[in-house]
C-alpha cells in the first residue's frame, strides 16, 4: 500500500472553543429559557420574528413551491418511506415460553417525541427533512418537531414543503444551538424531545453530543465523507466527478480513492482539480481535495478492503468487478453504493436509504439513521409460582455468589411463599413478618 496523494490536514476534530461556547449557551438557555433563545436568534441570525411557523405563513411558503419541485419531493418521500417501512417491518414483537411457566417477550415501542434539525447554511436541505421526519413518522413517533434556520424573512419554501409533506407537527424557524436546546428543553410550546436527530454544523453537533444521555441522538455528525473503491476497469472521469460531488459539501469534507490500479489513481489525481475548477464555486471542492483528499494504491483487493474498513467512510462506492465479493467482505461504512450506476447524490436525495450516516470512523460500530433508530425494543417476563421453584433457587444462589443478599432474599421469599415444603440444596432465608 502507498499514498499517491495524502491529506495535508487531519479531519476536523472537536474544538475546545466550540465545546466551551456550546456548554455556556446550553446552560444559559436552560436557565433563562425563551428569553435566552430570543437573544441568541437576534444576535447570531438577525431574527426578530416569531419562531413557530404559522399556518398562514406556511401556506404562503408552500404555495410558492413549483409543481415540479413538489413532484420531485413527493417522489423522494415515496422512496424513503417505502424503505423505512421495510426496515420497520423487519423487527417484530414476540412471546415465547422458554420453560414451563416462564413467558418471555419483546415489545417494539416508538419514541414519543422527536426533534428533527434540518440545516440551512449554504444549501436548502429539503432531503434532510424527508430523511428525518418521514422516517420518524413511519416508525410511529407520536410528535415530530422540526427546526430549520431562516433565510431572510422565512425558511426555505422547499424545506417547509418537505417537512410538511413528511408529517411534521410543528415547524420552527430557528437554527443553531438554540434550536437544539429549544427542542430538548421544550420551549415555545414545543413538546420536550426524547430524541434529537439530523445533521448540522460543528455547534449543532456539539450541542447534540453534550445533551446525549438527557435525550437520545442519531449520530454525532462531522464533515461529510466519501470514498471510492476502484479496480483497473473503473472509469477515472466517473471517479473524479463523484468525488468532487462530495467535496462540494464543505472545505473540510474528505474524499478518498482506494484502488489497485496505479493508472486509475494517476488519472484521477490529474482530473479532480479540472473537474472541481469547472464548478460555479470551485474554491470549496478544491480546498477539500487539497487539504483532506487522499489516493491510496493497494496491492490487492483484500488489502483494499482492509484499508477501506480502516477509514470506515460515511459513503462508500464500489466501481469494481465482482460486486458480490466486495459486498460480502466490506463491513465498515455508513451506506454502500454498488456499481457505476449508483452515485452518492442518489442516496443523499431520493433512492430511499437514509442519508443521515456515521462519520469520523463511527461506521466501525454504528449504522445510520433508520426507522429502527426511533424504536425501543423492550422486554417483559412472567414467571408462574411453579416456575419459581427452579428460577428463584438459581437466582438466589447466583445473587449470594455475587454478594447481593437483598436480591437473594427476594427470591427466597417466593420459595417460602410458593413452595414452603420443598427441600432446597442451600439455606433459604426464613419467611419472617415485620408487622
Amino acid at each position: 500500500m502507498r499514498y499517491l496523494k495524502s491529506p495535508s490536514l487531519n479531519p476536523a476534530q472537536r474544538n475546545q472553543d466550540v465545546r466551551d461556547r456550546v456548554e455556556a449557551m446550553l446552560a444559559d438557555i436552560e436557565r433563562r429559557r425563551e428569553d435566552a433563545v430570543i437573544e441568541y436568534a437576534r444576535t447570531l441570525d438577525g431574527w426578530e420574528g416569531d419562531f413557530i411557523l404559522s399556518e398562514s405563513k406556511k401556506a404562503r411558503l408552500l404555495a410558492g413551491v413549483p409543481s415540479k419541485i413538489r413532484a420531485d419531493i413527493d417522489f423522494a418521500h415515496t422512496q424513503i418511506t417505502r424503505f423505512a417501512q421495510a426496515q420497520r417491518d423487519s423487527i417484530r414483537e414476540f412471546e415465547l415460553e422458554t420453560e414451563p411457566g416462564v413467558r418471555l417477550g419483546q415489545r417494539v415501542i416508538p419514541v414519543k417525541s422527536v426533534g428533527c434539525y434540518v440545516p440551512g447554511g449554504r444549501f436548502a436541505h429539503a432531503a434532510s427533512a424527508l430523511m428525518s421526519v418521514a422516517t420518524a413518522r413511519v416508525a410511529g413517533v407520536t410528535n415530530v418537531t422540526v427546526c430549520t434556520p431562516p433565510r431572510g424573512d422565512s425558511i426555505n419554501p422547499a424545506v417547509a414543503y418537505a417537512a410538511d409533506r413528511s408529517g411534521a407537527d410543528l415547524i420552527l424557524e430557528m437554527g443553531g444551538v438554540q434550536a437544539i436546546a429549544t427542542m430538548v428543553y421544550g420551549l415555545f410550546g414545543c413538546p420536550p424531545a426524547d430524541m434529537v436527530v439530523g445533521p448540522g454544523n460543528a455547534y449543532v453537533a456539539e450541542a447534540k453530543r453534550l445533551l446525549f444521555g438527557r435525550v437520545g441522538i442519531d449520530v454525532i455528525a462531522g464533515p461529510t465523507e466519501s470514498a471510492i473503491i476502484a479496480d483497473e476497469g473503473a472509469d477515472p472521469m466517473t471517479i473524479a466527478i463523484d468525488l468532487v460531488s462530495q467535496a462540494e459539501h464543505g472545505y473540510d469534507s474528505p474524499v478518498w480513492l482506494f484502488t489497485t490500479s496505479a493508472r486509475v489513481a494517476e488519472a484521477v489525481d490529474r482530473l479532480i482539480p479540472k473537474v472541481a475548477a469547472d464548478l460555479p464555486n470551485p474554491e470549496v471542492a478544491l480546498a477539500a481535495w487539497r487539504d483532506y483528499g487522499a489516493i491510496v494504491i493497494c496491492d490487492s483487493r483484500e488489502e483494499t478492503v482492509e484499508v477501506s474498513d480502516g477509514y470506515a467512510p460515511e459513503h462508500l462506492q464500489v466501481l469494481a468487478d465482482d460486486l458480490p465479493w466486495w459486498t460480502a467482505r466490506l463491513t465498515c461504512y455508513g451506506s454502500l453504493f454498488l456499481g457505476e450506476g449508483s452515485t452518492v447524490p442518489q442516496g443523499d436525495k431520493c433512492s430511499g436509504t437514509n442519508h443521515i450516516l456515521p462519520t469520523g470512523r463511527a461506521g466501525r460500530y454504528s449504522g445510520g439513521l433508520s426507522a429502527l433508530g426511533f424504536l425501543k425494543v423492550v422486554t417483559y417476563q412472567q414467571l408462574s409460582p411453579e416456575a419459581n421453584q427452579q428460577f428463584s433457587a438459581v437466582a438466589s444462589r447466583i445473587s449470594r455468589l455475587e454478594g447481593m443478599e437483598a436480591h437473594a432474599r427476594a427470591c427466597d421469599w417466593r420459595l417460602r411463599k410458593y413452595h414452603p415444603d420443598a427441600e432446597q440444596d442451600f439455606e433459604v432465608y426464613p419467611q419472617v413478618s415485620y408487622a
